[in-house]
Protein backbone atom coordinates (compact mmCIF):
# COMPACT_ATOMS: atom_id res chain seq x y z
CA UNK A 1 0.00 0.00 0.00
CA UNK A 2 2.84 2.63 0.88
CA UNK A 3 4.25 2.24 -2.51
CA UNK A 4 1.67 2.89 -4.13
CA UNK A 5 1.16 5.88 -2.55
CA UNK A 6 4.82 7.05 -3.20
CA UNK A 7 3.81 6.01 -6.92
CA UNK A 8 0.66 8.28 -6.86
CA UNK A 9 3.14 10.85 -5.27
CA UNK A 10 5.96 11.06 -7.88
CA UNK A 11 3.08 10.71 -10.58
CA UNK A 12 0.56 13.56 -9.90
CA UNK A 13 1.07 17.26 -10.43
CA UNK A 14 -1.07 17.92 -7.63
CA UNK A 15 -0.39 14.90 -5.43
CA UNK A 16 -3.05 12.54 -3.26
CA UNK A 17 -2.67 10.02 -1.34
CA UNK A 18 -4.03 7.72 0.80
CA UNK A 19 -1.65 7.25 3.04
CA UNK A 20 2.10 7.89 3.91
CA UNK A 21 3.35 5.86 6.58
CA UNK A 22 6.79 6.71 7.83
CA UNK A 23 8.50 3.26 10.08
CA UNK A 24 9.94 3.46 13.17
CA UNK A 25 13.42 4.36 12.77
CA UNK A 26 13.67 4.80 9.36
CA UNK A 27 13.50 8.03 7.11
CA UNK A 28 11.81 8.85 4.04
CA UNK A 29 12.16 11.38 1.55
CA UNK A 30 8.73 12.97 0.10
CA UNK A 31 9.04 13.26 -3.78
CA UNK A 32 10.27 16.65 -5.18
CA UNK A 33 8.11 16.54 -8.21
CA UNK A 34 5.38 18.44 -7.31
CA UNK A 35 5.32 21.41 -4.93
CA UNK A 36 1.58 20.65 -3.32
CA UNK A 37 0.98 17.39 -1.65
CA UNK A 38 -2.43 16.67 -0.33
CA UNK A 39 -2.63 13.22 2.01
CA UNK A 40 -5.60 12.04 3.72
CA UNK A 41 -3.20 10.48 6.79
CA UNK A 42 0.86 10.74 7.38
CA UNK A 43 1.72 8.87 10.39
CA UNK A 44 5.05 9.05 11.25
CA UNK A 45 5.64 6.36 13.76
CA UNK A 46 8.46 6.29 17.10
CA UNK A 47 11.83 7.87 16.06
CA UNK A 48 11.02 8.24 12.47
CA UNK A 49 11.80 11.03 10.61
CA UNK A 50 9.98 12.36 7.29
CA UNK A 51 11.65 14.75 4.85
CA UNK A 52 10.33 17.40 3.07
CA UNK A 53 11.76 18.70 0.61
CA UNK A 54 12.77 22.48 -0.55
CA UNK A 55 10.53 22.44 -3.48
CA UNK A 56 7.21 21.74 -1.71
CA UNK A 57 5.32 24.66 -0.73
CA UNK A 58 2.08 23.69 0.57
CA UNK A 59 1.18 20.10 1.92
CA UNK A 60 -2.35 19.41 3.09
CA UNK A 61 -3.05 16.95 5.72
CA UNK A 62 -6.48 15.39 7.03
CA UNK A 63 -4.72 13.12 9.70
CA UNK A 64 -1.08 13.70 11.24
CA UNK A 65 0.15 11.36 13.84
CA UNK A 66 3.71 12.12 14.94
CA UNK A 67 5.04 9.40 17.63
CA UNK A 68 7.69 9.34 20.17
CA UNK A 69 10.69 11.40 19.29
CA UNK A 70 9.55 11.38 15.19
CA UNK A 71 10.18 14.54 12.99
CA UNK A 72 9.22 16.04 10.19
CA UNK A 73 12.25 17.50 9.05
CA UNK A 74 12.06 20.19 6.02
CA UNK A 75 14.66 21.11 3.62
CA UNK A 76 15.76 25.11 4.00
CA UNK A 77 14.70 27.37 1.51
CA UNK A 78 13.78 30.93 0.41
CA UNK A 79 10.22 29.89 -0.22
CA UNK A 80 7.66 29.14 2.59
CA UNK A 81 6.13 26.05 3.60
CA UNK A 82 2.19 26.32 4.48
CA UNK A 83 0.93 22.98 6.31
CA UNK A 84 -2.52 22.45 7.23
CA UNK A 85 -3.90 19.41 9.21
CA UNK A 86 -7.09 18.82 10.01
CA UNK A 87 -6.64 16.72 12.88
CA UNK A 88 -3.05 16.19 14.36
CA UNK A 89 -1.65 13.93 17.38
CA UNK A 90 1.80 14.39 18.59
CA UNK A 91 3.37 12.39 20.61
CA UNK A 92 5.74 13.28 23.35
CA UNK A 93 9.41 14.38 21.58
CA UNK A 94 8.07 14.97 18.51
CA UNK A 95 9.06 17.78 16.49
CA UNK A 96 8.51 19.86 13.19
CA UNK A 97 12.18 21.16 12.41
CA UNK A 98 12.44 23.89 9.56
CA UNK A 99 16.00 24.74 10.69
CA UNK A 100 18.84 26.56 9.10
CA UNK A 101 21.85 24.69 7.59
CA UNK A 102 25.31 25.93 8.97
CA UNK A 103 27.60 27.33 6.96
CA UNK A 104 30.89 26.29 5.34
CA UNK A 105 34.08 27.53 3.70
CA UNK A 106 31.86 26.74 0.62
CA UNK A 107 28.48 28.02 1.15
CA UNK A 108 27.18 30.67 2.91
CA UNK A 109 24.79 29.29 5.59
CA UNK A 110 20.75 28.84 5.34
CA UNK A 111 18.21 30.55 7.39
CA UNK A 112 14.98 29.06 8.98
CA UNK A 113 12.74 28.47 6.64
CA UNK A 114 9.56 30.01 6.98
CA UNK A 115 6.39 28.60 7.88
CA UNK A 116 2.50 28.70 8.00
CA UNK A 117 1.30 26.17 10.35
CA UNK A 118 -2.72 25.83 10.40
CA UNK A 119 -4.16 22.87 13.18
CA UNK A 120 -7.84 22.87 13.17
CA UNK A 121 -7.73 19.91 16.15
CA UNK A 122 -4.55 19.20 18.08
CA UNK A 123 -3.76 16.74 20.72
CA UNK A 124 -0.01 17.13 21.92
CA UNK A 125 1.56 17.57 25.33
CA UNK A 126 4.11 19.99 23.10
CA UNK A 127 3.80 21.21 20.09
CA UNK A 128 7.33 22.06 19.24
CA UNK A 129 9.28 24.08 15.86
CA UNK A 130 12.76 24.77 15.82
CA UNK A 131 12.78 26.99 13.34
CA UNK A 132 16.34 28.34 14.12
CA UNK A 133 19.03 29.82 11.88
CA UNK A 134 21.93 28.39 10.13
CA UNK A 135 25.31 28.97 12.21
CA UNK A 136 27.75 30.96 10.55
CA UNK A 137 31.05 30.35 9.02
CA UNK A 138 34.31 29.57 11.15
CA UNK A 139 36.98 31.87 10.76
CA UNK A 140 40.02 30.18 9.13
CA UNK A 141 42.86 29.01 10.95
CA UNK A 142 46.12 31.27 10.62
CA UNK A 143 49.16 29.58 8.40
CA UNK A 144 51.92 28.21 11.02
CA UNK A 145 55.28 30.49 10.72
CA UNK A 146 58.27 29.18 9.14
CA UNK A 147 61.25 27.73 10.90
CA UNK A 148 64.36 29.56 10.88
CA UNK A 149 67.45 28.45 9.49
CA UNK A 150 69.59 26.53 11.02
CA UNK A 151 73.48 28.49 11.00
CA UNK A 152 76.94 27.10 9.12
CA UNK A 153 80.26 26.44 11.26
CA UNK A 154 81.93 29.07 9.12
CA UNK A 155 79.22 31.70 8.97
CA UNK A 156 76.05 33.41 10.41
CA UNK A 157 73.90 32.55 13.45
CA UNK A 158 70.66 30.46 13.65
CA UNK A 159 67.68 32.27 12.60
CA UNK A 160 64.81 33.64 14.35
CA UNK A 161 61.18 31.22 13.62
CA UNK A 162 58.73 33.55 12.04
CA UNK A 163 55.45 34.30 13.57
CA UNK A 164 52.39 32.68 13.12
CA UNK A 165 49.49 34.27 11.15
CA UNK A 166 46.27 35.11 13.19
CA UNK A 167 43.15 33.47 12.71
CA UNK A 168 40.24 34.82 10.90
CA UNK A 169 37.09 35.53 12.31
CA UNK A 170 33.85 33.81 12.46
CA UNK A 171 30.78 34.68 10.15
CA UNK A 172 27.43 35.93 11.54
CA UNK A 173 24.90 32.98 11.60
CA UNK A 174 22.08 33.21 9.08
CA UNK A 175 18.48 34.69 10.16
CA UNK A 176 15.44 32.35 12.32
CA UNK A 177 12.52 31.56 10.52
CA UNK A 178 9.38 33.63 10.28
CA UNK A 179 6.69 31.40 11.98
CA UNK A 180 2.53 31.82 11.93
CA UNK A 181 0.75 29.03 14.03
CA UNK A 182 -3.18 28.91 13.72
CA UNK A 183 -4.27 26.88 16.55
CA UNK A 184 -7.44 25.98 17.93
CA UNK A 185 -8.68 28.33 20.92
CA UNK A 186 -8.16 25.85 23.99
CA UNK A 187 -4.91 24.37 23.14
CA UNK A 188 -2.66 25.80 25.88
CA UNK A 189 -0.05 28.64 25.11
CA UNK A 190 2.17 27.08 27.67
CA UNK A 191 2.40 24.14 25.22
CA UNK A 192 3.55 25.58 22.43
CA UNK A 193 7.54 25.43 21.73
CA UNK A 194 8.91 27.42 19.05
CA UNK A 195 12.27 28.63 18.55
CA UNK A 196 13.02 31.05 16.06
CA UNK A 197 16.59 32.50 17.58
CA UNK A 198 19.18 33.24 15.18
CA UNK A 199 22.16 30.90 13.90
CA UNK A 200 25.15 30.80 16.31
CA UNK A 201 28.42 33.01 14.96
CA UNK A 202 30.95 31.24 13.02
CA UNK A 203 33.57 29.95 15.45
CA UNK A 204 36.91 31.88 15.78
CA UNK A 205 39.95 30.68 13.66
CA UNK A 206 43.06 29.44 15.40
CA UNK A 207 46.01 31.55 15.13
CA UNK A 208 48.76 30.01 13.53
CA UNK A 209 51.62 28.00 15.29
CA UNK A 210 55.16 30.07 15.89
CA UNK A 211 57.78 29.15 13.75
CA UNK A 212 60.56 27.37 15.71
CA UNK A 213 63.88 28.97 15.74
CA UNK A 214 67.17 27.43 13.88
CA UNK A 215 68.93 24.70 15.93
CA UNK A 216 72.12 25.04 17.80
CA UNK A 217 75.29 24.03 16.32
CA UNK A 218 78.00 22.85 17.85
CA UNK A 219 81.68 23.34 15.38
CA UNK A 220 85.60 22.87 16.20
CA UNK A 221 86.26 26.49 16.29
CA UNK A 222 82.68 27.64 18.11
CA UNK A 223 79.25 27.02 19.08
CA UNK A 224 76.78 28.57 16.98
CA UNK A 225 73.44 29.38 19.51
CA UNK A 226 69.46 28.36 18.21
CA UNK A 227 67.59 31.24 17.34
CA UNK A 228 64.29 31.97 19.15
CA UNK A 229 61.09 30.67 17.89
CA UNK A 230 58.36 33.38 16.21
CA UNK A 231 54.97 33.94 18.11
CA UNK A 232 51.86 32.06 17.36
CA UNK A 233 49.08 34.00 15.65
CA UNK A 234 46.32 35.41 17.22
CA UNK A 235 43.03 33.64 17.66
CA UNK A 236 40.40 35.50 15.85
CA UNK A 237 36.78 36.61 17.08
CA UNK A 238 33.71 34.57 17.00
CA UNK A 239 31.34 35.77 14.61
CA UNK A 240 27.79 37.69 15.91
CA UNK A 241 24.64 35.14 16.18
CA UNK A 242 21.94 35.72 13.57
CA UNK A 243 19.29 38.16 13.60
CA UNK A 244 16.18 36.25 15.71
CA UNK A 245 12.91 35.39 13.46
CA UNK A 246 9.34 35.66 14.72
CA UNK A 247 6.47 34.05 15.78
CA UNK A 248 2.82 35.17 15.35
CA UNK A 249 -0.09 32.72 17.30
CA UNK A 250 -3.76 33.35 16.05
CA UNK A 251 -6.39 31.01 17.65
CA UNK A 252 -9.32 29.75 15.65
Amino acid sequence: MRKLCLLALFCSPLAVAQVVQVESNSFMRLPNTTSTLQLERLDVADYGTLLIPANVTELKVDELHLGREARIAIVPTGQSLELRVQRAQLDSGSQISSRGAPGTFEKAPKPGRNLNLRFESLKAETLSVDARGGAGIPGYVGLDGANGEEPGCTWGQAGRGADGDNGGNGRPGAAGAQVRLELPRDFPSEQIKVLVDGGAGGLAGAGGKPGAGGKSKGCLVYRTDGGKSGRPGAQGQPGPAGEAGSLTVQRL
